[in-house]
């Protein structure tokens, strides 16, 4: 059965992305410190979302998994800020992209602008992907997902970096409490995979 998982590289003290973060710079202040993780492990000349493919075997894995993927939710300033991709993210899986101001002109036939809400993007993205996975990207949206209960799964990059300042992943949730269980850890050299279950 297809599930959804938020994935993040995230700093020891919470953060996201490095201060002042924005379209001509995504990552942030020293964000970009956040994906060291990824590269390394690529075949000479291979292009694409696969060049960043790891070189630590479980990094791998974590990376394979996303590849795998049969459709991406992604939040529009994360969307907006990655020029979506191209309009191809990986393999020519939809993008999906829950907002209530869609653009007046969309360039990218894989995009698809959801404007009914979090629970009937999640629901279309998991139709799109068969019986395959779905992958999210943002901050907000994954919070947006937590409190309507659709999201599954919480994949975290954990980095032994700490930013100081920017943009937190779970800032803005409300006081109910969310339980979540940890059911993998993986280390690689400089990175700590963890997967958490949300306990619904």
């Amino acid at each position: 059965m297809s599930q959804v998982f938020l994935t993040m590289a995230m700093s020891l003290d919470g953060f996201i992305t490095g201060p002042d973060d924005n379209a001509e710079n995504p990552a942030g202040t020293n964000g970009m410190r956040l994906m060291d993780w990824l590269g390394g492990g690529a075949e000479p000349g291979v292009e694409g979302p696969m060049a960043f493919r790891p070189k630590y075997p479980h990094s791998q894995l974590v990376f394979d998994e996303a590849m795998a993927t049969g459709a991406v939710i992604t939040g529009k300033r994360t969307g907006d800020f990655a020029g979506y991709w191209g309009g191809d993210h990986h393999d020519g899986v939809p993008i999906f992209v829950p907002t209530h101001q869609p653009p007046e002109h969309n360039p990218y036939e894989r995009v698809r602008y959801v404007t009914d809400g979090i629970a009937s993007c999640v629901e279309q993205a998991k139709k799109a992907a068969g019986d395959r996975d779905v992958m999210m990207h943002g901050a907000y949206t994954g919070q947006q997902a937590l409190k309507a209960g659709v999201l599954d799964l919480i994949d975290i990059q954990l980095r032994p970096v700490l930013l100081g300042r920017g943009r937190r992943l779970f800032d803005g949730l409300p006081p109910e409490h969310i339980e979540l269980e940890l059911i993998r850890a993986l280390e690689d050299p400089g990175v700590m995979h963890l997967r958490y279950l949300v306990r619904k």
